[in-house]
């Protein structure tokens, strides 16, 4: 795949859903989503238990965010699938962690700078199996529901709005890493959270209100810009968010605030967790004192072990690669993106006021 689809949603979030389908790779949508489901089935990830937590969590969806659950009802129609098949394939990592953390299948490094050449940056390098490498989709929504204008987001086809990282219209931008961990709890999972952020919320300060005033099922990170060169990094831990504001904004795949760290959990043998703090370390070390301009963020996440840290990630054992990597511009709202590996797979633009 020479690069992501590139799609032009509107309508209401039933309607943008359904409206996924028209791209086509039903096949492999259905692949990267039901198949994985029915692996965690076959591994008993998914016991009485685990369906009385899921029952309680499409409850609280259904009150919480009736726009969110009618996207995914959408795209469960556009494919063909059971919407409640989807809403499991969402909460697979939380599920793996109520088992004690068998796998961190969805890694990621993401970090924001608040100034440079190009303004106000979010970028992120995104890890996952490579079963969504073939249906990375870039887009652009537009809708009732989204009420600051427009939003830009970079995900899986066949997956809800912002399923990684977004940017709108008033160049908020946000990106998103998993983190397992040993609790959680019935409230706001960040695939849903992120998209309604994007879709209500034009700054950064707008955003942490939103994220403060509501439960969190726990696991994942996010980190933010906006068009003023405000910044944030927050852990979405189920005992409450810890937010650190101004400055780097830095998360890869375990917790660094003292309220949260003890929470993490780094599965023995894990790809993605073994090299997390690596990550983290490398990036603290990388990131100050320069001005970061869309160019040097893109060369940055094509780094490889041997040039100081795997960001970059391709071919690990367990099939978890970099499958797309993404450079969100705040000052003009828009989108650098590659699907596939940074340091090989061609880069586009995307431009969210065009």
């Amino acid at each position: 795949m020479s690069g992501a689809l590139s799609l032009h949603l509107s309508g209401s979030a039933a309607e943008r859903g359904r409206a996924q389908a028209q791209a086509g790779r039903i096949e492999e949508v259905r692949a990267a989503t039901l198949g994985r489901v029915a692996q965690a089935r076959a591994e008993g990830l998914i016991d009485a238990a685990a369906r009385d937590y899921l029952r309680a969590q499409h409850a609280f969806h259904m009150q919480a965010d009736p726009e969110g659950m009618a996207e995914l009802e959408g795209i469960a129609a556009g494919f063909g699938f059971d919407p409640q098949e989807m809403f499991i394939h969402l909460h697979l990592g939380t599920l793996r962690d109520l088992k004690g953390g068998a796998r961190l299948a969805d890694g990621c490094s993401a970090w924001a700078v608040g100034a440079g050449p190009d303004g106000p940056l979010v970028v992120k390098n995104r890890d996952f199996t490579g079963t969504h490498l073939g249906i990375q989709s870039v887009a652009r929504h537009a809708g009732p529901d989204v009420t600051t204008g427009a939003m830009l987001c970079l995900g899986s086809l066949g997956s809800p709005g912002a399923y990684s990282s977004g940017i709108n219209l008033r160049g908020l931008a946000l990106a998103d890493t998993q983190v397992a961990v040993r609790h959680h709890r019935v409230g706001w999972l960040r695939y849903f959270l992120m998209t309604r952020i994007l879709a209500r919320c034009g700054t950064v300060a707008e955003a942490l209100v939103l994220i403060r005033a509501c439960p969190h099922a726990g696991g994942g990170t996010l980190v933010l810009a906006d068009a003023q060169g405000a910044t944030a990094a927050v852990e979405l831990g189920a005992a409450g968010p810890q937010v650190v504001q101004g400055g780097l904004a830095l998360r890869t795949n375990h917790y660094v605030t003292q309220a949260l760290a003890g929470d993490t959990l780094l599965p023995a043998g894990d790809c993605i967790a073994s090299n997390s703090r690596q990550r983290f370390a490398f990036l603290s070390a990388a990131l100050p004192g320069r001005s970061w301009d869309r160019a040097a963020a893109r060369a940055l996440m094509a780094t490889h072990p041997e040039g100081g840290a795997p960001i970059c990630q391709h071919g690990a054992e367990d099939g978890t690669l970099t499958i797309a990597s993404a450079v969100y511009s705040c000052a003009a709202p828009g989108l650098l993106v590659c699907a596939g590996s940074p340091c090989r797979s061609a880069w586009s633009a995307h431009d969210l006021t065009g």
